[in-house]
C-alpha cells in the first residue's frame, strides 16, 4: 500500500535526529546573534536574532509534536493521537510568524529612519559566516532525510516536502531554507550598508526576512490545518490501498472506500466489502472483524472500519 502521499515515511527515530541538529543549531545562533545585534545595532542582525530564537522556540515545540504524536492508541483515542503532531506543529508555525516575522519587519521599519551607525561590520560578517555553516548543516540533515524518502517514491524532493504527512520533516526543512536565505539578505543588507553609508539598507534587509518568515509560517500553518480536517490521501494512495484490501483472501469486492491521515503516515479507513462465500449474519460478523484486524497491521493504516456491500454496488478497482 506504499504510495508517494507518505504511507511508508522515514522512522520517527530520523526525524527526531532532525529536529534535535535544528534546535543545537538554532539555539547557539540565537544567543551569536543576539550579543552581534547588540554589538552593531544592525537591524537585519535584529531580525536573524529574532528569527533564530523563534525557530529554537519551535524546534521545542516540534519535539512536543513528535512525542505527542507516537503516543499508541487507546480507548479514549482509537485512531491514535498522530494529530497532535498537527496541532503543535502548526503552534510551531505561528510562533515563527509571530516571534519572527512580526518582530522581524516591526523593528526593519522602526529602524527606517534611523541614524544609528554600526560599530563593526566584522562582528556580523563572522556570526553570519558561522551561523550559514551551522544552518547548512541542519538542512543537509534535512534534506538527506527528504532525498532518501523521495526516491523511494519516485518523487521530487521539494514536491514530496511539501505533501508529506510529516509535518516536523516539513517544518525543519523549510525554517532552514528560510534561515539560509535569510542570512543571504541580511548579509546584502549589511554589506549595501556598509557601502553607501545609508542604514536603510539594513533595515530593508530586516523587513525582507520578515516577510519571508511570514510567508513560510503562513505556508505551514495552512499545511496542518488541512491535516486536522482530515486531509485525504492522494490517488495513487487510494489505488494501492484498494489494491491492498482486495489482495485479502476473505475479500470478494470493495464497494466503498473512506481515507483520512489522523498522524505521519497513518490513516483511518472506512470501507465497505462483500467478503467471499456465504455465511450466516453472525458468522459474517466475526470473519469482518478478522479482516479489519488483518488490515490493521499494516504500518500505514491507524484504525479500519468495515461494514458489508449492498448487492447492486459496483466495485472499486485500483
Amino acid at each position: 500500500m506504499a504510495s508517494s502521499d507518505d504511507p511508508a515515511a522515514p522512522s520517527g527515530g530520523e526525524s527526531l535526529l532532525t529536529v534535535v541538529v535544528a534546535l543545537t543549531a538554532n539555539a547557539v545562533l540565537a544567543v551569536a546573534k543576539t550579543v552581534a545585534a547588540l554589538l552593531t545595532g544592525s537591524a537585519a542582525m535584529v531580525a536573524e536574532a529574532a528569527h533564530s530564537w523563534a525557530d529554537a522556540g519551535n524546534e521545542v515545540f516540534l519535539l512536543i509534536a513528535e512525542r505527542s504524536g507516537s503516543r499508541p492508541r487507546d480507548e479514549e483515542h482509537p485512531r491514535g493521537y498522530g494529530r497532535a503532531t498537527y496541532a503543535w506543529s502548526m503552534i510551531a508555525a505561528f510562533g515563527l510568524f509571530t516571534a519572527g516575522a512580526v518582530v522581524s519587519i516591526w523593528h526593519g521599519v522602526t529602524q527606517l529612519t534611523s541614524e544609528s551607525e554600526e560599530t563593526s561590520f566584522l562582528v556580523n560578517y563572522v556570526v553570519l559566516g558561522i551561523a550559514f555553516l551551522l544552518e547548512g548543516t541542519s538542512f543537509v540533515q534535512a534534506s538527506r532525510q527528504i532525498h532518501g524518502a523521495s526516491r523511494r517514491f519516485g518523487m521530487h524532493p521539494l514536491r514530496y516536502v511539501t505533501q508529506t504527512s510529516n509535518p516536523t520533516l516539513r517544518a525543519v526543512f523549510f525554517e532552514d531554507f528560510s534561515a539560509l536565505l535569510g542570512i543571504l539578505i541580511a548579509v546584502a543588507g549589511i554589506g549595501l550598508h556598509q557601502l553607501t553609508g545609508n542604514a536603510v539598507f539594513d533595515a530593508i534587509g530586516s523587513i525582507a526576512i520578515g516577510v519571508l518568515l511570514a510567508f513560510v509560517a503562513v505556508f505551514l500553518i495552512r499545511r496542518n490545518m488541512d491535516y486536522l480536517l482530515g486531509e485525504a490521501p492522494s490517488a495513487e494512495t487510494r489505488s494501492r490501498v484498494i489494491a491492498g484490501i482486495l489482495e485479502h483472501p476473505q475479500v470478494e469486492r470493495l464497494t466503498y472506500l473512506h481515507l483520512e491521515f489522523v498522524g505521519p503516515s497513518r490513516v483511518f479507513v472506512v470501507a465497505a466489502v462483500d467478503l467471499v462465500g456465504d455465511d450466516t449474519e453472525a458468522h459474517l460478523a466475526v470473519r469482518l472483524r478478522r479482516v479489519e484486524a488483518d488490515i490493521e497491521e499494516h504500518p500505514l493504516i491507524e484504525d479500519a472500519v468495515l461494514t458489508l456491500s449492498f448487492p447492486d454496488m459496483p466495485s472499486l478497482t485500483p
